[in-house]
């Protein structure tokens, strides 16, 4: 599935907070989004998965308008894991990831065998089985974030939304998560604030600045020192890493001169 995103503007009492969004994301691309604190990353995935509404713009999923279909409809198309999941009752880990069975599911059908299957398969690939019976709120937040990847891993969309997905999780489980999202080889779009790890796992990388995007293109296109200066108002030192292939950026203080 492709998800566009055309002319999209959002404000809080009447203050611009998003400008003109347009960017696209073609079928199993894994897309990045990234920009300095404040530039609007998260508001354009609320605005997309419609937790806020925009003043202008509409979003697409395969050409079709997805402000056009009920919560449970898009809910098919698209997956969502948030930046923070607040619940207001607690619940154990294995009722949280059934909730991403509930858009194919009447307000009172009961779990079939096919859900229980896709649950537990779910719970197994993020490593957190042994979890199933604990309380939610109990959690750490690196453990709650794999629970919530668990959940739209159940859900079974082919559009991946998810902002700071490696929020809280240590270096080890952040490598697991992404590699694990890239092998699902769905269409993500992922905000993201590592930019060595957005040039590792991105194919494509959206820079945005004030509210508004300020360039696109590959990770080598976009992830240079100037580009990196202009936005982020830091000195770096971008390579390409012997070993992966991949850009590498290590950033410098301010005391150090660059030649």
């Amino acid at each position: 599935m492709k998800l566009q995103v055309e002319n999209l503007s959002f404000a809080y009492d009447d203050q611009p907070i998003l400008e003109d969004i347009s960017l696209h994301v073609n079928q199993g691309e894994f897309m990045g989004l990234i920009g300095p604190n404040g530039s609007g990353k998260s508001t354009i995935l609320k605005n997309i998965y419609r937790a806020l509404k925009p003043a202008a713009g509409v979003v697409k999923v395969d050409g079709e308008n997805l402000f056009n279909l009920s919560y449970k409809q898009a809910a098919v198309k698209i997956g969502v894991v948030p930046q923070e999941d607040v619940l207001p009752f607690d619940f154990k880990v294995e009722e949280i990831v059934a909730m991403g069975r509930s858009p194919y599911k009447g307000l009172f059908d009961a779990d079939t065998p096919e859900d229980k299957e896709i649950i537990r398969s779910a719970l197994a690939r993020l490593g957190i089985e042994e979890m199933a019976k604990r309380n939610f709120l109990h959690l750490s937040g690196g453990e709650k974030q794999r629970v919530l990847m668990a959940r739209v891993l159940a859900q079974e969309t082919e559009i991946l939304i998810l902002d700071e997905p490696t929020n809280h999780l240590d270096i080890s489980y952040q490598l697991q998560i992404l590699d694990f999202v890239k092998q699902l080889q769905v269409t993500v779009l992922m905000a993201i604030h590592d930019l060595n790890m957005a040039a590792l796992y991105c194919d494509r990388i959206y820079i945005l600045k004030n509210g508004r995007i300020f360039t696109s293109g590959t990770p080598e296109e976009v992830l240079t020192e100037e580009i990196i200066a202009d936005v982020y108002g830091v000195k770096a030192d971008v390579r390409v890493h012997p070993v992966t292939n991949k850009l590498t950026i290590t950033f410098l203080p301010h005391s150090i001169n660059c030649i």
